[in-house]
């Protein structure tokens, strides 16, 4: 199994290589930095407009950038010769609403009727905070990022609904109006957050309790800032249950070929 430090200096297709050998078990932050991380959501192609529709009407937490053709597990605009079925360290699959299994690849419940949807994802504008010399606090710990599911509806579409999820990161309270700035440049990728400070406003009652992802310290003078989540499309289908679904796992995402500038608006 590969290292934190065997992994740098690689690019997007040489991880995803990696990852489809089984070398790579572990959430991606860090990895690739300066490329575009993705979420993902498989579903039938009796669900995949409901989804579309779904992730229209929300772009904050759902901005898509790329759909397959049914049955065809390559991305081509994201990551041409990409696998979605080998190259994510880790997936979920569900059934009925219920994750029933997290396996390192997903050939043996291919389906000729699947589509995948890449989804952007917050770990694409960590370089940007990096760059404009704010904290990352997941990254300096080395564990994932803790995520939320919060009291935030988002708007339904077809029979697709559920409530919004946010990530945090701990930012010094003088840096907050440097992070919005830096993040609000890739509205493809969450864009600026959703939402700093008072984590009950929101609905999280316990911000050392994440939902996914692990925990992380919040220090004197620094307040905890969220930023909307591809992990929405997850509370979705707890909440509309439908028949058959997979999805990353929250943090192993899939390594795309753009780098994160390619997104950026100014």
């Amino acid at each position: 199994m590969k290292s934190f430090s065997d992994m740098q200096g690689l690019s997007p297709r040489e991880i995803r290589e990696i990852i489809r050998r089984g070398e790579w078990d572990a959430p991606t932050p860090g990895l690739a930095p300066g490329h575009v991380q993705a979420n993902l959501v498989i579903l039938p192609r009796e669900w995949a407009y409901d989804f579309l529709v779904f992730a229209m009407r929300n772009p904050k937490p759902c901005p898509v950038l790329d759909v397959t053709e049914p049955g065809d597990p390559e991305p081509r605009k994201m990551a041409p010769g990409g696998d979605l079925r080998t190259d994510l360290p880790r997936y979920r699959v569900w059934e009925q609403g219920q994750c029933v299994a997290e396996p390192r690849e997903i050939g043996e419940y291919w389906r000729d009727d699947l589509v995948g949807f890449l989804l952007g994802c917050s770990f694409s504008f960590e370089g940007a905070l990096t760059e404009a010399r704010v904290p990352v606090r997941h990254i300096e710990c080395g564990c994932n990022v803790p995520m939320y599911i919060t009291n935030v509806p988002c708007a339904p579409a077809g029979r697709l609904s559920g409530p919004m999820v946010v990530s945090m990161r701990p930012i010094p309270a003088s840096l907050v109006p440097r992070a919005v700035l830096a993040t609000g440049r890739f509205p493809a990728v969450h864009g600026a957050p959703v939402h700093v400070g008072d984590p009950g406003a929101i609905g999280i009652g316990d911000v050392q309790r994440p939902d996914f992802g692990d925990p992380v310290p919040i220090r004197e003078g620094e307040v905890p800032v969220f930023w909307a989540c591809g992990v929405t499309p997850q509370a979705a289908l707890m909440a509309s249950r439908p028949p058959f679904a997979i999805t990353h796992a929250p943090g192993h995402m899939f390594l795309c070929d753009p780098r994160d500038s390619d997104l950026a608006v100014f």
